[in-house]
């Protein structure tokens, strides 16, 4: 692995050594994260003081901060601990100025009596005088050109003024070199952009509040090199993983064939698309790395089995893992008819596999018995040994972290990857995401679906809810009730999931009820699930367990409680459990009022569409990409500038130009390659250089 470039050297040194940057200083800063001189260059000004000379305060709106030219007229001292007053006079008005415990000989020297100054800070009225507390900046009147017209104001950490930060950041400045271009010159001409460092000059120097936007030339360019050193790093994983060797994987198409012929209905457009996509990444002799995104319904299933038809049929092994054991079973009641019908020998591995059962499947995998293993994260354990797994297939991938992917992958030579998922993610976030996959996208729906209607209730009507249900219950249908997220306590989730239980078996009868939560045995849950699947309970309470994967036909009314503490996205899942069957469905969203503009506003647009895209795009806005796929649990990349929800098309000319620029440079050993190696180190991602064939 290279080393990092000399040039970059006074970046990463110690903040302490920074110019007016003390011991106390530099442990605040790097309490913040700000350990290095380069951490404070990416820590740009979020707003500013406007400290324009004003000829009076006459007329200001208090509070605020205003620059102004006074004659000291007298000082008022007030014993023990008052504060210490100076009485000033601008061109109409009289004020004070004041302080608490200064060093009032020091402040004599500044502040003399009968002389002329100009003082600028925050300004209050106390008792209908206006009042300065003390002035930040304190000048002769001959030095009014040195103050800044307008002056920026950066994030603060305890311990730290807003000139100490300042001039921090200037410090930082004063050593950050003139770098070699890495955007392509194409680019910088089409959008105007300045070069590296004079963007950080323009951004910590803003002139106006317009320059602090995120679409300023400097602003814009500082996220681009973001953006840019991330898809360069993805684009590398992928040309790495295009050069790691696969198996050729290559059938007739016969058992996909007599699965579909079998099908009571034709497979859509966009199913037959990614089908064909994954059967040509399986055919070439490098590695799939595949996405497979669809919405709730849209049919990702019948593709994975198609996917694992082809594989079998050419004498491989498959293996798929669902995040919990209900999905999991779940997959292996939906699949054993297709699986029977294509003549594969599918079975399925738990944590509830014990004892001689667990050994004769792992003796039946290794021999190569079994075709299609499915299962929890029990498949990765040591002793499961496959034959010849030639496709790993991850159920809903954000449940899952690389390292867990890369383990079951790991599970046989040179095995393609398919991981799919059911929450519809923005292009902005699926490309900073999964950047470095190949991405299917099933975008249409099985014919015959039919339209959920969603109903916007509050909580004062939930007696009402609860009639309805009556009725409809009368009728045969079957209802879901997901109970309120609790965020703060599972405690309390599960409290709430025991009260609404209790109480709508008070109501409907005590056999008419179930329930499931996360904390019930893995019995009880498939117990309460098997009950509901067969219609001997007629309501099942739930806490999101169900909100991916669980299929039961009959269920037509969707209840979710607390709806206004959901994600559009998590409300989509759980709208999708119903409607999958011949009866019309609903879905009522129950809210605690009152309830703001926004949450209605959201809430609404449940009501207006089932388009899953169109749902991730509004809750990309309204809620921000880290809470969209929890920033913990999805390795959602994290940026000091860049802002995806507000960016999306620069992450997109990012991805464009970093696989531009590995096909023409494929070693990063031209010009600008150079540069972009120069960048990559700027950034942090020196882990980029371990996926180079040479460092």
């Amino acid at each position: 692995m290279s080393s990092r470039p000399e040039i970059l050297f006074p970046l990463f040194g110690e903040v302490k050594k920074l110019k007016g940057i003390g011991p106390k200083g530099a442990a605040a800063l790097e309490h913040a994260g700000v350990s290095r001189p380069k951490d404070l260059l990416f820590t740009l000004p979020h707003s500013g003081v406007d400290r324009r000379l004003r000829n009076s305060l006459k007329g200001f709106e208090f509070p605020g901060v205003a620059t102004v030219e006074v004659t000291i007229n007298a000082y008022r001292e007030s014993g023990g601990r008052g504060p210490f007053r100076v009485l000033v006079s601008d061109a109409e008005l009289d004020f004070q100025l004041v302080f608490f415990r200064p060093n009032v000989g020091w402040l004599k020297q500044q502040l003399p009596e009968g002389e002329r100054r100009i003082v600028s800070g925050k300004v209050e009225l106390y008792d209908g005088i206006a009042q300065m507390q003390h002035p930040e900046h304190i000048l002769q009147p001959n030095e009014a050109e040195k103050l800044p017209k307008f002056e920026p104001s950066y994030p603060l950490v305890t311990g730290l003024t807003q000139r100490a930060m300042r001039k921090a950041a200037i410090a930082a400045l004063h050593i950050a070199p003139d770098l070699a271009e890495w955007i392509e010159p194409s680019l910088l001409k089409k959008h105007k952009w300045p070069g590296w460092k004079a963007a950080l000059e323009a951004a910590h120097h803003p002139k106006k509040v317009a320059d602090l936007l995120p679409d300023t030339p400097a602003r814009m360019r500082l996220a681009y090199d973001e953006l840019f050193a991330h898809q360069l790093t993805l684009a590398l994983a992928r040309a790495r993983r295009r050069r790691a060797k696969g198996v050729a994987t290559v059938a007739e198409g016969r058992l996909g064939a007599r699965l579909v012929a079998a099908l009571p209905f034709t497979p859509t457009g966009a199913q037959n698309r990614a089908v064909a996509e994954i059967i040509a990444d399986l055919a070439a002799t490098t590695r799939m790395n595949r996405l497979l995104q669809g919405d709730v319904g849209a049919g990702k299933t019948l593709v994975a089995m198609l996917a694992m038809c082809t594989v079998v049929e050419a004498g491989g092994q498959a293996a798929m893992m669902a995040p919990t054991e209900i999905l999991a079973r779940q997959h292996m009641e939906s699949l054993r008819d297709m699986a029977n019908t294509a003549g594969l020998r599918m079975e399925i591995l738990t944590g509830r596999d014990t004892g001689k059962r667990r050994i004769a499947k792992l003796k039946a995998l290794a021999a190569g018995e079994i075709d299609i293993l499915l299962g929890t994260h029990a498949i990765f354990q040591e002793d499961v040994v496959f034959k010849d797994l030639r496709l790993a297939i991850v159920d809903e991938q954000h449940r899952f972290g690389v390292s867990e992917r890369m383990r079951l992958s790991g599970k046989g030579e040179m095995v393609d990857s398919l991981v799919m998922t059911a929450t519809p993610i923005p292009r902005s976030l699926a490309l900073s995401h999964y950047g470095e996959m190949d991405i299917s996208v099933l975008d249409e729906k099985p014919p015959g679906r039919k339209p959920i209607e969603t109903v916007i209730i509050s909580s004062a009507r939930i007696d009402q809810v609860v009639e309805r249900l009556r009725v409809a219950i009368r009728d045969g249908q079957q209802v879901f009730w997901v109970c309120p997220l609790v965020e703060e306590s599972e405690v309390m989730m599960l409290t709430a999931a025991e009260e609404r239980y209790r109480a709508l078996r008070l109501a409907l009868g005590e056999d008419a009820v179930g329930l499931v939560h996360g904390q019930l045995k893995s019995e009880e849950k498939d117990a309460a699930m098997a009950d509901f699947v067969a219609g001997k309970t007629k309501v099942l309470v739930a806490t999101t367990v169900v909100e991916v994967g669980v299929d039961v036909p009959n269920a037509s009314i969707m209840v979710i409680e607390g709806a206004q503490n959901f994600g559009l996205a998590q409300l989509h899942q759980l709208r999708g459990r119903v409607g999958r069957g011949g009866r019309s469905s609903s879905c009522v969203l129950i809210y605690d009022p009152p309830l703001s503009q926004n949450g209605m506003a959201r809430l609404k647009i449940m009501r207006e569409t089932e388009d899953g895209f169109r749902i991730a795009d509004e809750d990309l806005r309204l809620r921000g990409a880290g809470d969209l796929l929890g920033v913990q649990q999805s390795g959602l990349p994290k940026f000091h500038i860049a802002d995806l929800e507000v960016q999306s098309e620069l992450m997109r000319t990012a991805q464009d130009d970093a696989r531009l620029l590995l096909e023409r440079d494929p070693e990063l050993d031209g010009a600008r390659g150079q540069a972009a190696r120069v960048l990559l180190y700027l950034m942090d991602r020196d882990k980029a250089f371990l996926l180079l064939k040479v460092g």
